[in-house]
């Protein structure tokens, strides 16, 4: 496993990190046992993870790894959880909130301190609350040692651009230690602006959602590929209708699902990139996968020729 610097935290974590939520949410929508889910946790420890994703809104995902993690000494991996309060679909900027939910995420995860607390995908709107307003109760946590870190997420369904993710690496660098975002095969936006500003700043990235939906689902590609060609956002004869992007298996790449890790990995911002499996085979190639955190360049350089300029959901 290799491993990187999480930005100015210091934090060496693995290039690989497991993450609870997802279509899977740590196996709960398969039905999947404490005994099942302790198993995949440990499993994810043994190849070398070090970094757990998680959030209060991820269904029972932070009691499950509280259960998980018992006994596993707490300096021999870092926990990134998160925080939201909504009101009929919007953000409630209440700092007493904010830090009610913390105490109530250190309970169930049965930690004294988290080590990355994030703002959970508040939308462009609703940013600056979240500056004004609640980021103060965050820095007051921070100075009574219940969190290490401070980060916020982007919510890349609702807001493909990622807008919020730009605003707190334009704006307010200085607040945010680490920012996870969406950034892979045919989302790669992250990397005109906030990427670079990443770095500059000395922000760490967790790289999230790099396998979801379109990639790994042949018949959902094709489609995308072919609406992208319909809107003219790629050229008809740039890419064939079926099996798009078979021409990245060769070599060591042997699937579009592997190729879409190694991708995700080769940014030189990304410090970690999330997979939310709940399957230990999954996990395991994944974790394979990442193994060479790179294509080859060529192969780099065509996938960026052809969607670095799309920006979509997907």
């Amino acid at each position: 496993m290799e491993y990187r610097t999480l930005g100015r935290t210091g934090f060496e974590v693995s290039l690989l990190s497991l993450g609870s939520g997802g279509a899977r949410v740590l196996g709960q929508a398969l039905g999947y046992s404490q005994e099942q889910q302790t198993a995949l946790v440990r499993r994810a420890l043994d190849l070398g993870v070090n970094l757990i994703d998680t959030s209060a809104q991820y269904q029972d995902s932070e009691a499950i790894l509280g259960r998980a993690l018992e006994g596993v000494p707490r300096d021999s991996y870092f926990l990134a959880t998160k925080w939201l309060a909504l009101e009929e679909g919007k953000l409630v900027p209440d700092p007493d909130l904010l830090t009610e939910g913390v105490e109530e995420s250190l309970s169930r995860l049965r930690t004294d301190y988290v080590d990355v607390m994030m703002f959970h995908g508040p939308m462009p709107d609703e940013y600056p609350d979240i500056v004004d307003k609640v980021y103060p109760a965050m820095r007051r946590l921070r100075e009574q040692g219940k969190i290490r870190a401070v980060g916020i997420s982007t919510r890349y369904v609702m807001d493909p651009a990622q807008v919020t993710a730009r605003l707190a690496l334009e704006r307010n660098p200085e607040l945010f230690d680490v920012v996870m975002l969406k950034y892979g095969i045919l989302n790669q936006h992250a990397a005109e602006r906030m990427l670079p500003l990443a770095i500059e700043h000395g922000v760490g990235i967790m790289n999230m959602a790099v396998i979801r939906e379109k990639l790994p689902d042949p018949a959902l590609l094709e489609q995308l590929v072919r609406d992208w060609k319909a809107a003219g956002d790629v050229a008809d004869d740039a890419l064939p209708d079926e099996d798009p992007l078979g021409w990245l298996v060769h070599d060591d790449v042997d699937s579009v699902v592997t190729a879409g890790y190694k991708f995700a990995a080769d940014h030189p911002a990304i410090a970690t990139v999330v997979t939310g499996t709940a399957s230990i085979r999954h996990l395991e190639a994944n974790a394979a996968a990442l193994e060479t955190p790179r294509l080859p360049p060529e192969d780099t350089r065509r996938l960026k020729e052809l969607f670095g300029h799309i920006v979509e959901y997907a």
